[in-house]
């Protein structure tokens, strides 16, 4: 409250009437002017503010106009002296990347655009389509969307050709992420070339802004100084991380719209606005969220069509639609730059290990991508913690013997990568999570919380050092995960590693030097980064996304995700497409064939894959890494010039194009129809049946494994 110079909430907002009472000054828009409107407007319904509607901005008077409605029910209008929106001050790097114009791959040029529809869609896992189906009857089963230059030779395509002007609503959820302006900018570039009488609001305050109604309409003046910017989330979700998270041009909250109250508030508010549609700009659980909001809004008869984009720095929203998401190349770019300058010194100084964490909750994509960017003599990564069950006296052996084998060769210096999630991928350390937790959620307080613990935690826990356990005592996340980015991982493998090295060295079975560690935490670091060449031009096709998110709401489409594949080719032989956010659904089980299912269809984040081309090349050369110091420093971040094209090698070395690749089968299907017809001769007949038969067969037998083999949780 120290930024309304010592107002109180309530006495700030009973002072404004017609004319406003004063707020204190504060010279940093960011961290002044915005913070203030939220605190005295930004709360959730069924508070005195519910009646926030919208926020428009006056380029020529630099104010920000409110419309609210008073205690009966008039509205009135409050301004606030404000800079709130006004173009900012850019460095010449800025300046230059403002003036970048993505690339649109060529189905997306124009004013017409071919929509082809392939065929209905199914569940990844068999065993989970029936479920999905039950939860989602009106939006499952939905067909894939391809689109398609206005002259492709495609009979049955689809030519969307009217374009009445559109009202739409765009709102972001979840950890900051680059590129997340450019959705933004291609959205609005492609609603307006299209009709210049739509309009696109972004919701102030993220979902929090969708409840109370607070938008801010999209202008050309607005976006002048965010094309190309750092920073995602143009309307996002935490009034009070807005100083801090770099959500910075609106502002973030909780990423949430689940429950029926909610549900029912962003519904109302969307028929208020009289939204054409609206668009989620977030991850895995934003998705699953945005899934639940399609099907609510098409069994109330709301006309507002869902539609969701794929961004999260964690590059864990992936499946056979989604190669990538905006801001992975970036964040791994950032980072792999910063892991090899660590590397860099510590092959200078020759006397100090690094231990890094690096962001990645659930998956360790980031993790493995900066590992095959920049060559650290080691990685831990969540996922092979968790499938071979390595406790953490198992990993601290591992990286004490890594240490001792360098220490033979006279190599005291060392680099080591871990995803901030492996501390919920270690058996035990989990394990004390979820008892903390719990005992969390049954209103204990944190000083009674370790009298309370069973015997095997509390030993556990007490054997941790200090720091440690106050970290783990920690308050859950809203989805009952630990705060990852506050548990330092990195520093509790360092004092367990310095701990038996030092034993070691006390016993004679390490005769080398003393053990140095110098911990890193590399968690926002990167986030705010200039968007990579990349990520702008993904973003602005997602922006292009924005441009797929326009052609989907021109097509009529509810529940879709804006996609697009064959990414590792250059613009212009993107595919562009849209897929139905049931199709990526899964349901966890509990263990083994046939097990029974718990909790509700959702999107779940995709882990690293362990048979997977990209952890092949880096279990492939992690002996070399450990040994031979063959580091790799891709530079920083290059917008022009030789490095300027270069994507993340773990998209590169994949084989992916799915929506391609669908297209080709179609295809081949198609050839087949028209080949084998009444009157084809008697070899051909036999031909196809003993080919057809053979395919059936082993599709067959494919989804059978599929379902026989469910993974346990």
């Amino acid at each position: 409250m120290h930024l309304l110079g010592g107002i109180g909430h309530s006495d700030a907002i009973d002072g404004l009437g017609d004319r406003p009472k004063p707020v204190a000054s504060v010279p940093n828009r960011r961290c002044g002017s915005f913070v203030n409107i939220v605190q005295l407007f930004g709360v959730s319904p069924g508070s005195r503010c519910e009646g926030l509607v919208g926020v428009i901005y006056n380029a020529s008077s630099n104010r920000q106009r409110y419309r609210r409605r008073d205690d009966r029910g008039r509205s009135r209008a409050t301004t606030m002296e404000s800079d709130y929106g006004v173009p900012r001050d850019l460095s010449g790097l800025q300046k230059q990347r403002a003036l970048y114009q993505p690339e649109l791959p060529p189905c997306l040029q124009g004013t017409t655009v071919r929509a082809e529809f392939g065929d209905t869609t199914i569940a990844a896992d068999p065993a989970d389509d029936h479920a999905i189906r039950q939860a989602f009857p009106h939006t499952s089963g939905q067909p894939l969307a391809h689109f398609l230059r206005a002259t492709a030779n495609v009979p049955d395509a689809q030519m969307i050709e009217e374009n009445p002007a559109i009202r739409v609503g765009i709102v972001f959820c979840g950890r900051q992420s680059p590129g997340g302006h450019n959705v933004i900018w291609g959205l609005y570039n492609a609603i307006k070339s299209h009709n210049p009488k739509s309009t696109l609001f972004g919701f102030v305050g993220g979902t929090e802004g969708i409840f109370a109604r607070r938008t801010l309409e999209i202008t050309d003046d607005i976006l002048s100084t965010y094309k190309n910017q750092g920073q995602i989330h143009f309307a996002v979700c935490c009034v009070a991380c807005v100083t801090t998270c770099g959500y910075d041009l609106l502002g973030r909250t909780k990423d949430q719209i689940r429950t029926s109250e909610q549900v029912n508030a962003a519904m109302s508010a969307c028929q208020e606005l009289n939204l054409t549609g609206l668009v989620i700009v977030g991850g895995v659980t934003s998705h699953t969220d945005a899934a639940q909001l399609a099907e609510t809004f098409v069994e109330s008869k709301c006309q507002t069509k869902v539609v969701g984009v794929p961004v999260t720095l964690n590059g864990d929203l992936k499946n056979q639609f989604v190669e990538q998401d905006v801001g992975f190349d970036t964040i791994c770019k950032v980072n792999s730059q910063l892991i090899s300058n660590v590397c860099t010194d510590a092959l200078s100084a020759e006397k100090y290990y690094y231990f890094i964490r690096l962001m990645g909750r659930k998956a360790s994509h980031v993790a493995l991508e900066c590992t095959l960017q920049s060559h650290p003599n080691m990685v831990i990564l969540g996922e092979e913690v968790a499938v071979s069950k390595r406790t953490i006296f198992d990993i601290t052996k591992q990286i004490c013997d890594a240490v001792q084998a360098r220490a033979e060769k006279d190599k005291y210096h060392g680099v080591v990568l871990i995803p901030e999630g492996l501390v919920e991928s270690i058996p035990e350390l989990y394990a004390l999570l979820q008892e903390i937790h719990g005992l969390h959620r049954h209103g204990v307080s944190v000083e009674n919380i370790p009298l309370q613990l069973s015997p095997w935690a509390s030993a556990l826990f007490e054997f941790l050092p200090l720091f440690m356990r106050k970290q783990l005592l920690l308050h859950p996340e809203s989805d009952d995960s630990a705060q990852l980015s506050q548990i330092e991982t990195e520093r509790l493998l360092a004092h367990l590693v310095e701990t038996e090295m030092n034993r070691r060295l006390k016993e004679g079975t390490y005769t080398g030097k003393k053990f140095n560690a110098i911990c890193h935490f590399f968690g926002y670091q990167a986030r705010g980064s200039l968007p990579s060449k990349f990520d702008c031009d993904y973003a602005h096709v997602c922006s292009a996304l924005g441009h797929v998110c326009y052609h989907i709401l021109a097509a009529g489409l509810n529940g879709y995700m804006a996609s697009i594949t064959n990414l590792k080719n250059p613009v212009n032989k993107w595919r562009c497409g849209a897929a139905p956010m049931t199709a990526m659904m899964t349901v966890k089980r509990l263990y083994g064939p046939g097990a029974t299912a718990i909790g509700k269809p959702a999107i779940h984040p995709a882990t690293v894959d362990l048979d997977g081309k990209a952890y092949e090349l880096v279990r492939l050369r992690a002996s070399s890494f450990l040994m031979d110091d063959i580091y790799r420093n891709p530079g920083p971040m290059q917008f022009e010039g030789p490095g300027a094209d270069a994507k993340s090698i773990s998209l590169c070395v994949e084989d992916q194009d799915y929506m391609g690749r669908i297209k080709l089968l179609q295809g081949y299907l198609d050839k087949v129809k028209s080949m084998v017809k009444p009157g084809c001769s008697q070899d051909v007949l036999k031909a196809a049946l003993s080919a057809m038969a053979s395919v059936t067969d082993v599709l067959a037998l494919m989804s059978s494994s599929s379902m026989n083999g469910q993974t346990p949780l």
